[in-house]
């Protein structure tokens, strides 16, 4: 796939606004991969998506559960948090691939600690530091990413 975007983000509030606008884009059963040094913004940005899908609680990083559900009206939410991980056989005992069906919307920040179990992403997503800001990069990575893509193109 050759579908990307970029966009700054000011600042924490841009970062969840964001992410509130992604939600109204992708489909039940999207698979998200999040990408960026720790502190970059991943939590952040999945605090809006979840929050873009009408959830009203906090919204916490998985770090010490591996993944946080949110079960909605509309569609379950899962945001993992793989940096802990010591093997990614791990997640076969825990049952990930239960997570991932078509009614699901899966996050997944340090993904590539779950590499050969996870399945693979529509969307790879990038937060990095631009001075105070963040930038986001957004790489479909299948034709459901691509048209997420394409979508936050006409919105920008």
């Amino acid at each position: 796939m050759s579908e990307q975007f970029h966009q700054f983000l000011a600042d924490e509030s841009a970062t969840v606004a964001f992410g509130n606008t992604l939600s109204s884009l992708v489909a039940q059963g999207v698979v998200i991969y999040l990408y960026g040094d720790l502190g970059a913004g991943k939590t952040t940005l999945t605090r809006g998506i979840v929050q873009g899908f009408g959830h009203k609680g906090k919204v916490k990083s998985p770090t010490y559960t591996l993944v946080e559900p949110y079960e909605l009206p509309e569609v379950n939410i899962y945001h993992f948090d793989l940096y802990r991980l010591a093997d990614p056989e791990e997640l076969e005992f825990m049952g990930i691939r239960d997570y991932f069906d078509d009614k699901a919307v899966c996050i997944l920040e340090w993904p590539s600690k779950g590499e050969g179990v996870i399945p693979r992403a529509d969307l790879k997503i990038t937060l990095e530091y631009t001075g105070e800001a963040r930038e986001i990069s957004i790489d479909a990575q299948t034709e459901r990413g691509a048209d997420v893509v394409t979508k936050l193109k006409g919105n920008a």
